[in-house]
């Protein structure tokens, strides 16, 4: 494993993407858990042309002929208007941000209203994707990055010297120790994930030998 630098964390466009997730620790909302998300905007223009195509980029191939088989029940039922055209394109947007959900290794648990507050993360690279350029992205992600690893640092720091003077104070230490390093690990991860590869921690889970009960 190569030695992990403050240049390795540094703010580069590779490592913002990956670290928002790690990095804003309070979860708010995933993106494509919304209505104004990027899922249900797809679905919503796959409604309006009568064409599935928008919303197939969103699926893994495996769920294509699931979705494909809504779309056309749901076209159908729209045409009915009133009660039955929302409850229809409702049931849309749920199953494929489920399935969305699923092919990205994460549980669903419903769609937010409209104006539900996004991870602070998300919403700034979005804002990124809108204007063309990383600079506020990485500079929030950076102040972060530097705020996080520094808290866990100052608390290990300040229980090490404590840790032989009895269990309590051993225990705080050791959980300071091992907060601090899978924070670090998670980190490194990220980073040395190359672009495009599944999520470290879903990968490693992959990777990891199956339990013999």
């Amino acid at each position: 494993m190569r030695r992990l630098t403050w240049a390795a964390l540094g703010a580069t466009a590779s490592a913002a993407a990956a670290l928002g997730g790690v990095l804003f620790a309070t979860r708010a909302l995933a993106h494509c858990d919304t209505l104004e998300g990027p899922v249900v905007s797809a679905a919503r223009r796959a409604l309006d042309a009568g064409d599935v195509g928008p919303i197939l980029k969103w699926i893994r191939p495996e769920d294509e002929k699931e979705v494909r088989t809504l779309f056309a029940k749901v076209l159908a039922v729209r045409k009915l208007g009133g009660p039955a055209k929302e409850l229809a394109e409702r049931a849309l947007f749920e199953n494929v941000v489920r399935l969305h959900r699923a092919g990205e290794g994460e549980s669903y648990t419903g769609i937010a209203p409209e104006g539900a507050t996004l991870e602070p993360g998300i919403a700034l690279a979005d804002e990124a994707l809108e204007t063309g350029s990383l600079d506020a992205l990485k500079a929030k992600l950076g102040g972060s990055l530097d705020a996080a690893l520094e808290e866990r640092f100052r608390r290990v720091a300040e229980a090490k010297p404590h840790a032989e003077e009895n269990v309590a104070k051993g225990r705080a230490y050791v959980a300071a120790y091992v907060d601090f390093i899978h924070f670090v690990e998670r980190l490194h991860g990220e980073l040395e994930a190359p672009a495009g590869a599944p999520h470290a921690a879903h990968a490693k889970e992959a990777a990891a030998p199956a339990h013999v009960h």
